[in-house]
């Protein structure tokens, strides 16, 4: 009877345990994400990105594509594979939708309308269906709650800039 008890309590510790270590890896995944989204580097580079201007896909080649800008390429990868995988990790369980509301929305929502004309072609070109279907994912989310939220607030690419009122 005792022998049982103490299999009872282990497994309950062993139950708690998990569910801290899990709490724990949220915790640090969200600590990291605010500490490199909200940099003073990258706010300026999604400021640059943000500024972009193209007419169609090979105008945004030559203008921004890996041959002929390796810069701005980087740029924009350092956003489009870090919200690819905080997507990834949210479809798996692993991150939590509200808590990625708070640190992500706003930046992951701007960054993904203003260039999925781009993301599309590149899916279309490279990738097939697959390509940035974490990305995707995390956005569709993030709508999800901000339309139940605030159901009035209209976002655009052009979010980052003044646009003075009428």
């Amino acid at each position: 009877m005792f022998g049982g008890i103490g299999v009872g309590i282990a497994a309950f510790y062993y139950i708690l345990n998990l569910r801290e270590q899990r709490r724990n890896r949220r915790v640090a995944l969200t600590q990291s994400l605010i500490q490199n989204l909200n940099s003073v580097e990258t706010l300026k580079i999604q400021g640059e990105l943000m500024s972009m201007e193209w007419k169609d896909y090979d105008d945004f080649e030559r203008k921004y594509g890996s041959d002929y800008n390796l810069d701005n390429y980087a740029k924009r990868m350092h956003f489009f594979y870090t919200f690819e995988a905080i997507g990834d990790l949210l479809r798996a369980g692993m991150a939590d939708v509200e808590t990625l509301y708070g640190v992500t929305m706003f930046t992951a929502i701007m960054i993904w309308q203003k260039f999925l004309p781009t993301l599309a072609e590149n899916r279309r070109r490279y990738t097939g269906k697959d390509g940035w279907s974490g990305f995707e994912y995390l956005v569709n989310e993030l709508i999800r709650i901000r339309n139940k939220r605030n159901p009035n607030l209209v976002s655009s690419e052009t979010s980052i800039k003044y646009i003075p009122e009428k």
